[in-house]
């Protein structure tokens, strides 16, 4: 509730809008220059770190955590609000210019390294996908999401060329290494394109989790909750599902809802890819299968494969279907 004294402190809120470190007037998306704005990248590993905080994503996200993940203030609860109202407007024009139902979400954990087999399976379907027309989908952070984008960036070029970019980021596995933002830039810069998009949607909730470069298109939110809803429901295509732990159960089951009652208006393929992973270690795909056949959930698209060629002859199906 806003109560008087909130009012009352909102006197000078142009001045405070002026003074944020970010985009509180943004009608547009950002891309990774816009993000990283003021990034250097640099091969010290101290200077690399010092010139990241100085960027515009490094400074948003000190500023984010100095005025507190839930703003007391009510001027910068303000400020965030705008910021993602216009986000949410430029992401409604994204796709006013792109066909919903080419669009595929993946879904997975931020802690995959670039050197498991798993990073490079997705790499090469996300290509594969990509240049059949459709365009990715993502939290936008890194592992399986940055894996995904990286697959859409190279789209349309070589396998070998793919190895190539493969081997230049394996000297930063994790995005808690030394390393992994620069090396991200020293692909783009190896390998530049301007043909090919795909999106990533990340948060500042999140900020530890530096969001992927390859995101041709790149919504940043303030509001995870709202990232979260937007993320699964432009993934109109249907959504793959690699092997990740607490948040990516938490899409599956929000996914889940929506098709069951379908929401939009339709349902969705839910493609789970790791038969172990999926009915052994977390047996999501078991649980919704269950309680599909029991009939107590509805109208659920599922399939559960290890094989890349099966998933890319699902989606394309439900595109032949798709309303």
């Amino acid at each position: 509730m806003i109560t008087t004294k909130d009012f009352n402190d909102v006197d000078g809120i142009l001045d405070w809008l002026d003074e944020v470190p970010y985009d509180v007037s943004r009608n547009r998306l950002y891309c990774a220059d816009d993000l990283y704005r003021g990034y250097e990248p640099s091969s010290d590993a101290e200077a690399d770190k010092e010139s990241y905080n100085n960027c515009y994503d490094g400074r948003t996200y000190q500023y984010y955590l100095l005025m507190g993940k839930n703003a007391k203030n009510v001027n910068e609860a303000l400020a965030r609000t705008l910021h993602d109202h216009g986000i949410h407007i430029a992401l409604d024009a994204f796709l006013d210019d792109h066909d919903s139902r080419r669009c595929i979400g993946v879904m997975g954990g931020h802690a995959m390294l670039r050197t498991q087999p798993m990073y490079a399976d997705i790499v090469m379907l996300s290509k594969r996908l990509t240049e059949e027309g459709f365009f990715m989908l993502t939290g936008g952070g890194p592992g399986a999401m940055e894996a995904t984008h990286l697959g859409a960036w190279m789209a349309g070029r070589t396998r070998e060329e793919v190895d190539e970019a493969l081997k230049m980021l394996a000297i930063a596995p994790s995005f808690n290494d030394d390393g992994w933002l620069a090396s991200a830039f020293s692909v783009i810069r190896r390998y530049p394109q301007s043909k090919y998009v795909s999106l990533g949607v990340p948060t500042w909730l999140y900020g530890q989790e530096p969001s992927t470069p390859f995101a041709t298109h790149i919504a940043k939110f303030f509001e995870n909750s709202i990232r979260e809803d937007s993320i699964l429901t432009m993934a109109y295509g249907g959504i793959i599902y690699t092997p990740g732990s607490a948040g990516t159960m938490q899409e599956i089951f929000q996914d889940a809802v929506q098709n069951h009652y379908l929401s939009f208006g339709f349902s969705s393929p839910m493609v789970f890819w790791g038969k172990k992973f999926w009915t052994e270690d977390m047996p999501a795909y078991t649980l919704l299968h269950n309680l599909l056949q029991a009939g107590r959930y509805k109208n659920l698209l599922l399939t559960l494969t290890d094989d890349p060629c099966e998933i890319e002859a699902t989606l394309k199906s439900f595109l032949q279907s798709a309303p």
